[in-house]
């Protein structure tokens, strides 16, 4: 199946059964979603040509299409039509990169930078990398897709001496370009919480201002004990989830 050729689903609806029509577009739906049988990223007609084509009128097919998407079933982007939402990304806690990861998970990451800009070091970002103020530093902002869904705004700062060029990021993730310059990472510290989405974030995620997002803070280090990357990043969190294990500290 083309996912970029709307998906028609092929119905029988009893105008006379106590169940409202747009119930009984959307439930067939949610099967052939829950079943796989409609892949993520796979694109659905619009409610214009449902209600044409299945003769109902236009409030109903858009019933049934939000009934979906408020269920984290479909996703609307502006441009980009109604698609089935990608799966939902279950990312363990470690210090690996995202990318990696989803690749590992068999999903289609692709990356956006957003902003790349080189600065001296003021004050606070000055001691966030553990240098001395003035210092050549990069930041970078990235928009990292799965599916062509936006899943995660991506805030790095690096010293300019170990940042990967402009081009390395746009195919590449970052451990990997970081990886390429013999830079290897052994450990970091993490913070992740959640919060609502901002205005300004929302428009570049193709969410809604409000909408929940986690988020991740990570400090980077190397075998010598330097930052080598700071990130703050945000995640969908209709999408996106933290996963680790718990064990005993008493048991040895």
């Amino acid at each position: 199946m083309n996912l970029d050729e709307p998906y028609a689903p092929t119905l029988v609806l009893d105008r006379n059964a106590d169940a409202p029509l747009y119930s009984q577009i959307s439930e067939p739906l949610e099967r052939l979603i829950a079943t796989g049988t409609l892949a993520p990223g796979q694109l659905i007609e619009d409610e214009v040509s449902m209600a044409q084509r299945l003769e109902v009128s236009r409030p109903t097919a858009r019933r049934a299409l939000q009934d979906l998407v408020a269920r984290g079933l479909l996703t609307r982007r502006r441009g980009a039509g109604t698609r089935v939402t990608p799966t939902h990304v279950r990312r363990s806690l470690g210090l690996t990169s995202l990318n990696d990861d989803l690749l590992r998970a068999g999903l289609t990451p692709s990356t956006e930078v957003l902003s790349y800009s080189v600065a001296l070091a003021d004050t606070e970002d000055a001691e966030l990398l553990q240098v001395a103020e003035k210092t050549e530093i990069v930041r970078i902002e990235r928009l990292r897709y799965i599916d062509e869904q936006p899943l995660a705004l991506l805030t790095n700062l690096l010293c300019s001496d170990v940042a990967p060029s402009l081009t390395q990021l746009a195919d590449h993730g970052l451990y990997a370009c970081l990886g390429e310059r013999g830079i290897r990472l052994v450990s970091a510290t993490q913070a992740i919480g959640a919060r609502t989405v901002t205005a300004e974030e929302a428009e570049k995620m193709a969410m809604k201002p409000g909408d929940p997002v986690l988020t991740m803070v990570r400090t980077a280090y190397d075998s010598t004990g330097r930052v080598i990357e700071y990130g703050s990043h945000i995640y969908n969190a209709s999408l996106y989830s933290f996963t680790y294990t718990l064990t005993d500290s008493q048991t040895s």
